[in-house]
């Protein structure tokens, strides 16, 4: 069983659009409102595939029980957690060619006791896991080693934990040694300090988080696929997508294949890119299920070191508490 927890969930309305005009009155095409949160949207992926998942969700005020309601309607296995605060709403405008314009609202704070009520919760609930999924951004004022305590905690029971989030809480869930980081172009930029321009830079990039302290690296890197970093190989895959729709999501049904497939070598990868490209191929943020994954669009290889990725990244200023540059 994956058991995931997302501390900052949230509504994602995905609104279609023909194309973004700054100031102009825009009419939609099409809308919908989907529950969201990475962690969140990684169980979504697993109970659309018939994979056993529990997913933690803290949730306040009316947005959150609006979430609560969506997530029982599908069906999934959760823990849910009243707090004081409301739970956020993320807006996405997509356009017909699959540019994306997403505005992410920062989420309310938890208080201390209400952070401590989500941890008994997921002590309780992972006594029967095989992973457990800390992803997603952090809400304000909880502590950035939220991740690492946790990794810290379930690596003692033999539980593995892979970590999907960015900035200071990724450099700190580093020290305490997940079995899987899954960081996306801009976080593995950011998280080394190093420039990204081609496959050979998310290389050693990733290679430089595994000795951090991360046991394998799985680096999204949208329409240049995906590189996969562990201690005995490397690996790089593409998936072919004909008509993207939206890529709101697809980290997370990438991560989701990859766990589902036993989150190691080239079976995973490939079930991770093919998740991920069906999710690419989807409205809103819709999980892809058997129905839409096709493996057959997969290449699996190892990397060509020197190939230029086609949206090079430079990273921001090294933030002070990194210890990785």
């Amino acid at each position: 069983m994956i058991l995931t927890l997302t501390l900052n969930p949230s509504l994602d309305r995905t609104i279609e659009i023909a194309s973004l005009g700054r100031g102009a009155v825009i009419r939609a095409a099409a809308a919908r409102l989907d529950p969201g949160g990475k962690g969140v949207n990684v169980s979504r992926a697993l109970l659309a595939n018939r994979i056993a998942s529990r997913a933690v969700v803290p949730f306040g005020g009316d947005e959150g029980r609006h979430l609560v309601h969506l997530l029982f309607l599908e069906g999934l296995d959760m823990v849910t957690v009243p707090v004081t605060g409301a739970t956020r709403s993320n807006v996405t405008l997509a356009e017909p060619d699959g540019t994306v314009t997403k505005i992410n609202e920062p989420g309310t704070a938890l208080l201390p006791a209400e952070l401590d009520t989500v941890a008994v919760a997921v002590l309780a609930a992972a006594h029967s896991a095989d992973w457990v999924v800390a992803s997603g951004s952090l809400p304000p004022g909880v502590p950035a080693d939220v991740y690492a305590r946790l990794c810290r905690r379930f690596a003692g029971a033999g539980i593995n934990v892979a970590v999907d989030t960015s900035g200071p809480a990724l450099s700190y869930a580093l020290a305490a040694g997940p079995a899987l980081v899954k960081p996306n172009q801009d976080e593995l930029a950011a998280a080394t300090g190093m420039p990204l321009g081609c496959v050979g830079d998310v290389v050693e990039a990733a290679k430089k988080l595994r000795a951090a302290g991360a046991r394998a690296v799985l680096a999204s890197l949208g329409a240049d696929g995906a590189v996969l970093v562990e201690q005995d190989s490397v690996w790089y895959g593409e998936a072919t997508v004909t008509e993207p729709r939206s890529s709101v999501g697809a980290g997370d049904a990438m991560l989701a294949g990859f766990l589902a497939a036993g989150a190691r070598g080239v079976p995973a990868l490939l079930e991770a890119l093919a998740w991920g490209a069906a999710a690419v191929s989807l409205t809103g943020s819709r999980m892809p299920g058997p129905a839409h994954i096709r493996r057959e669009g997969v290449t699996i290889g190892p990397p060509d070191l020197a190939r230029r990725l086609r949206a090079p990244t430079d990273p921001p200023p090294p933030p002070s508490h990194s210890d990785l540059v």
